[in-house]
């Protein structure tokens, strides 16, 4: 049960707007951002910051960035953004052998050696303490640009904001977000518990 509840309806016509880009997205509007909403700025902002690191101009592919997303938050333990990263990433047309592969990704032929080094990161990049060497940068440099791997740390430090304030709030899991890692995540690899529980209307 989430210690702060969702709020349903959008407080602004600014959330309005920011709930449909969202359902865009995802398919549905986070209950992350149903409880955030209670500081409308924050919404707005967390918005900029998300679309900045997958905005146009971006050079990582942005299906990519949701499994790097994927890998930092469990770095994290968050459960939450976990999920989310599913439904992220079949909403980016991320191939779903791909997506249940994801576990296996340093012996599959589904992942690049660039691709490989970039999840290594993202683990690292979001433990505590941090746990990204110089050996690592310099494997991470060998396959991506400079301006690559701050967009890939800028995803990783964004997911940093959402894991905590997600497992902080307790926030509840949406249904859909549920049925997307249920059938795609190796069972054992994700498992709800109280801060992911399916929301209720």
């Amino acid at each position: 049960m989430s210690r702060i509840a969702p709020i349903h309806e959008p407080a602004t016509a600014e959330l309005a707007a920011s709930f449909e880009r969202y359902t865009s997205v995802l398919g549905f509007v986070p209950n992350s951002v149903r409880i955030l909403q209670r500081r409308p700025q924050m919404v707005l902002a967390l918005g900029n910051l998300i679309a900045a690191a997958w905005g146009p101009e971006s050079t990582v592919d942005a299906g990519f960035k949701r499994l790097v997303a994927y890998m930092a938050s469990h770095s994290a333990g968050c459960q939450y953004c976990v999920a989310h990263q599913v439904s992220g990433a079949l909403h980016l047309n991320v191939d779903e052998r791909k997506l249940a592969a994801i576990w296996d990704y340093q012996t599959s032929n589904l992942y690049s050696a660039k691709e490989r080094v970039a999840l290594d990161f993202a683990i690292a990049a979001a433990a505590v303490p941090n746990g990204v060497s110089d050996e690592l940068m310099a494997r991470m440099q060998q396959h991506w640009t400079d301006e690559e791997i701050v967009e890939i740390a800028g995803v990783i430090a964004v997911f940093g904001f959402l894991n905590r304030f997600n497992d902080t709030m307790a926030t509840p899991l949406e249904p859909e977000a549920i049925g997307d890692a249920q059938r795609l995540i190796e069972r054992g690899r994700w498992a709800p518990g109280k801060h992911v529980s399916a929301a209720t209307a």
